[in-house]
């Protein structure tokens, strides 16, 4: 592949990265809030396990920040591992390290001197910070910005998707995923990381998705069904572990997607920690959509 077809594949796979890094976000973690959450989890063995997750959905919505680390893979394409910190009180904000572990994506990572890329979420836009053979490769500026009215236009289509979960995805999401299934189980108690929890899962199934559809507002379920059905994805197992203050300790997502077969694992801990991101240097950044033109394309971020 040309050096420039590879800078530009590289400038898209900074997007999809970077959303799998909110991806992880869509559940959330034990830990120590400053909240009070003392009153939900107490009762939640007694209740139906519809009933216990619209208590966690609420708490960890509530919960406005945590630590989050996650492993994700994605057929041949890509397998990668974040650490960071996250704050979804009013849209994402926070500060991700995401490492390349394998995959073709990862090859095409490494050519251009970046296998691990740190990630800056802020209420209008996005910032990855690039290696410096990448870099050099551009003009010399190491962050690229990815503006999330500039993401609305790319994709086709899908684009404003991309935009609307990149602002607005909270860390609930994977509660209300599981609650959409339909046939959401309590599966027991387990231990996870030295903690306490009970176990939930349930399987999405697309095709099945509307008339499984009495858990949640229409609004939110054509919004679940948009963004799995432009994926590829047909069914999707969705597993969640839940403390005794109803916060999500542990979440793991599998299925099957246009790109392969997909798993998402990830860990949160520290429940109303402290999150900040600043804005990089406006002379060591660049827009993702200038770098495009100068690229010679429109891209894509799909």
């Amino acid at each position: 592949m040309k050096s420039t077809n590879v800078r530009r594949v590289t400038l898209s796979i900074a997007v999809a990265t970077a959303l799998s890094g909110v991806a992880a976000c869509t559940s959330s973690g034990s830990g120590g809030s400053g909240k009070d959450h003392s009153a939900s989890g107490k009762g939640a063995t007694h209740i139906s396990p519809v009933a216990a997750l619209r208590t966690v959905e609420k708490s960890t919505d509530s919960a406005d920040s945590a630590r989050v680390e996650s492993a994700t893979t994605i057929g041949s394409q890509l397998s990668m591992k974040s650490d960071g910190a996250l704050d979804w009180g009013d849209g994402i904000q926070g500060t991700v390290t995401i490492t390349y572990t394998g995959g073709t994506s990862a090859e095409l990572m490494r050519q251009t001197g970046t296998t691990s890329m740190e990630a800056r979420y802020l209420p209008d836009a996005y910032y990855a910070k690039m290696g410096a053979k990448f870099a050099e490769q551009v003009g010399g500026k190491h962050w690229i910005r990815y503006a999330y009215a500039d993401l609305a236009n790319l994709a086709g289509g899908s684009g404003a998707l991309l935009k609307d979960q990149m602002r607005k995805t909270t860390p609930n999401q994977s509660v209300k995923l599981l609650l959409a299934s339909g046939d959401v189980k309590k599966v027991g108690s387990e231990q996870v990381r030295g903690v306490d929890t009970t176990h939930y899962s349930g399987t999405v199934d697309i095709a099945d998705f509307a008339r499984k559809n009495a858990s949640l507002p229409a609004s939110q379920l054509a919004a679940l069904k948009k963004a799995l059905t432009q994926a590829g994805v047909s069914t999707e197992t969705v597993d969640i572990w839940v403390d005794g203050k109803d916060l999500l300790v542990k979440k793991v997502e599998k299925g099957t997607m246009s790109a392969g077969e997909y798993t998402q694992t990830a860990y949160y801990s520290d429940y109303g920690v402290k999150v900040s991101a600043t804005r990089p240097p406006a002379s060591d950044t660049e827009d993702f959509k200038d770098l495009l033109k100068k690229q010679g394309g429109a891209g894509s971020a799909s």
